[in-house]
């Protein structure tokens, strides 16, 4: 029987990464990001970036399915 090896996060397998997008930000938004970055010690902003945009899609998508009854 083999013994189970408990993975670091960076070892576990994750979704190769080949579509690429990009923005571009005004002078007042890329000075928010950067305060927040800075105030948040966030160490890596693409992930930061890419985690916010999909929990807001995702947040959407719930708010948007449909219903069995009516909700107000």
């Amino acid at each position: 029987m083999k013994k189970k090896v408990s993975q670091t996060p960076s070892q576990r397998p994750v979704s190769k990464r080949t579509h690429k997008v990009a923005f571009l930000m005004n002078d007042d938004e890329q000075k928010i990001l950067d305060k927040y970055v800075s105030k948040y010690k966030v160490e890596n902003v693409s992930k930061f970036l890419r985690e916010a945009v999909i929990r807001t899609a995702l947040r959407q998508l719930d708010e948007d399915r449909p219903t069995l009854f009516d909700q107000k």
